[in-house]
């Protein structure tokens, strides 16, 4: 996805920079890296500064910058949805018509990435795209502390000491999949992905997983 995005913009003002989280150490992202062959940056971010000072809560997310710095658009899903909890819990299949709408999603959000490094369009003005970032509350950079303090400790063989830190971090900011996820992949390797990611998701209701951008391929919104 993102090697196709930027092979079609490679002659544009343009780069992609993809950040991974890893609390586990760069030594466990760097294969699936160095497998995907990415000429595109690809950083190792093992102590989650990126989603803090960005207030990611969800992966894929992406931030857009442009050519000043300037955050044109804040932190928002790209090209993912929430078709996944419609698969069969055990195959871990979508449906045809399940998978056609998650591929043209992701398509649609592609192509609002070229177009507004080509037109400009989509890009907020500054008063627009300060309104859209997220507050960060002092319970959330309480979170991060509790969650940079509990990886610090697993890292020192003290897992018995950081799993209250960890727990207190999604307590005090539940909306962030991020922290649970690296939680519990420090507990246990594929933890994220089983039977307690499940039962969080179920506990979404008609809450979104995936909140959809407010991007309408085509439309001028730069104010």
């Amino acid at each position: 996805m993102w090697q196709q995005l930027a092979d079609s913009l490679k002659t544009e003002n343009f780069a992609v920079v993809a950040v991974a989280e890893e609390s586990r150490g760069a030594e466990h992202a760097r294969p699936w890296i160095e497998q995907a062959n990415a000429s595109y940056w690809c950083l190792i971010d093992v102590d989650h500064r990126v989603a803090s000072l960005y207030g990611m809560v969800n992966v894929p997310q992406c931030v857009w910058i442009d050519e000043a710095g300037r955050i044109v658009r804040p932190p928002e899903t790209a090209g993912s949805t929430d078709h996944f909890r419609r698969m069969d819990p055990v195959t871990r299949t979508m449906s045809a018509e399940d998978q056609t709408a998650r591929e043209t999603a992701r398509v649609a959000y592609l192509d609002a990435v070229r177009d507004w490094v080509r037109t400009g369009r989509h890009a907020l003005a500054t008063d627009q795209a300060r309104a859209k970032l997220p507050t960060i509350t002092p319970e959330m950079a309480l979170a991060d502390a509790n969650f940079r303090l509990g990886v610090w400790l697993r890292r020192h063989g003290r897992a018995d000491e950081a799993a209250p830190f960890l727990a207190e971090a999604s307590r005090l900011h539940p909306d962030s999949w991020n922290i649970w996820r690296q939680a519990a992949d420090l507990e246990e390797v594929g933890k994220a992905s089983g039977p307690e990611f499940w039962d969080r998701v179920r506990g979404l209701g008609d809450r979104p997983y995936y909140p959809p951008p407010d991007i309408v391929v085509g439309a001028n919104i730069t104010g």
